[in-house]
């Protein structure tokens, strides 16, 4: 039996879910998304990418800067929804819009709660070292991701995988699972379970002064960092070229051997000594420039071995 869905999400990482319900015969009355942003060169206001994708397929699009007002939540409560899907969003909930469907609000959220709640999951599994993670739908309530869970997927952490892969591969994981918890929900058998109490962690949003790279620290520390912030905002350090010193963005590493006083360059394929071990990396970019494999990035810039990286 199909649903009346109103999906509510913002980012790249919401479009799959949102394609798989409309794949799935689902009737999508509306979305809500975040508004449109400057973005880009000319700062031009741009639509998120589930605001063009719900308009390519002919849905209405609402974009609140908050709901917690009466008229937004009328006008929520008179779209007559079996169920919200929320991926994303950005929004915190109101109590009266978690109560308008029928069905309530179902959240897709990319890690295994309790660990991970809020913002940030998948840089934070990374940059933990976390062997595994995954995606859950969970019954959502007042509580920052605190609500009750009813399906769930795992996933492996391959040891050099980015939040770029993994990002990928959970969005594309996640869609399948949220398909599958509504068609459960609409045979009346979706059920959820409490999240346990222990293991609480918070994934707290990325901030900018955490990006630059502590060579002093054990090298998978180091490593997990990098590939936990790439490609965004992108783990970063400081390379000479002649007279000029610039920020070069690591994007991709992997351990490698070798020891030395942390930041020193040990040999002519970028391997960087640690504070225990040592780094090899394996995708840069300079500013302004386009990511470079290293081998490429060297045949344009001297950094041999000895030189120091800040």
């Amino acid at each position: 039996m199909s649903l009346r869905v109103v999906f509510m999400g913002t980012p790249e990482f919401s479009v799959p879910t949102l394609v798989e319900i409309i794949g799935q015969g689902h009737e999508v009355v509306a979305v809500y998304s975040q508004p449109p942003r400057p973005a880009g060169r000319g700062m031009a206001e741009r639509k998120s990418p589930v605001h063009e994708t719900a308009e390519r397929f002919g849905i209405p699009v609402f974009t609140p800067k908050s709901l917690k007002g009466a008229d937004e939540q009328e006008a929520f409560a008179a779209l007559d929804a079996d169920v919200a899907v929320v991926v994303a969003y950005g929004l915190i909930l109101p109590q009266a819009i978690l109560d308008a469907p029928r069905e309530g609000c179902l959240n897709l959220h990319a890690s295994l709660l309790p660990r991970w709640r809020g913002a940030a999951p998948i840089h934070r599994a990374i940059m933990a070292g976390d062997a595994e993670t995954g995606v859950m739908v969970m019954r959502m309530e007042a509580g920052l991701d605190t609500g009750p869970v009813a399906m769930a997927e795992k996933i492996a952490i391959a040891p050099d995988i980015t939040t770029g892969d993994l990002h990928d591969k959970l969005a594309r994981l996640g869609a399948d699972l949220m398909v599958r918890a509504l068609a459960a929900a609409s045979r009346g058998g979706l059920d959820a379970v409490p999240q346990a109490e222990e293991g609480v962690t918070y994934a707290a949003k990325i901030d900018k002064a955490e990006t630059r790279i502590d060579w002093r620290k054990p090298a998978a520390e180091v490593h997990n960092h990098i590939r936990g912030l790439s490609p965004f905002p992108g783990a970063w350090c400081e390379m000479t070229f002649g007279d000029k010193v610039e920020r070069v963005k690591v994007l991709r590493s992997t351990l490698a051997t070798g020891s030395g006083a942390p930041g020193t360059v040990l040999d002519d394929q970028l391997t960087i000594a640690c504070g225990a071990g040592a780094v090899r990396l394996v995708e840069v970019q300079r500013a302004g420039g386009k990511p470079l494999r290293a081998v490429d990035f060297l045949r344009g810039a001297s950094v041999e071995a000895g030189a120091l990286v800040g």
